[in-house]
């Protein structure tokens, strides 16, 4: 059965407990920026000037912070994944298992670099 629509972020995160401590650390980085935060496509989605930026996803599986624009991201560590090769352009996502940590430094440098892209391209 599929999750209701969550009306918050702080909602959705209540929908996967299995990925609430990975939710609320991505939260807590996110809400040290400048992005705006909304629900889209039933999600946490945030944005700059009406852009779309950074959403948060869960699965059975695992949970992830997308990059709307994650191909233009530099990726030095070779942590972005393209979930569907050859389908998906530009969305990249830092994907999280149950056992993973979220690395805090690393998230907030991609969120850094996604800003300024964003903002050199407006």
């Amino acid at each position: 059965m599929a999750n209701p629509k969550a009306k918050n972020t702080q909602e959705y995160i209540s929908f996967f407990p299995k990925w609430k401590s990975h939710f609320n650390t991505i939260y807590n980085v996110l809400q040290n920026t400048e992005l705006e935060e909304s629900i889209k496509w039933g999600a946490p989605c945030y944005t700059l000037k009406g852009k779309n930026l950074i959403g948060m996803v869960g699965f059975k599986n695992h949970c992830a912070v997308w990059f709307h624009k994650g191909a233009l991201l530099k990726d030095n560590k070779n942590a972005l994944i393209n979930a569907q090769p050859g389908k998906t352009q530009l969305l990249r996502q830092l994907r999280y298992c149950e056992s993973d940590m979220v690395g805090i430094e690393l998230l907030e440098e991609y969120i850094i670099e996604a800003i300024a892209i964003e903002k050199n391209n407006t």
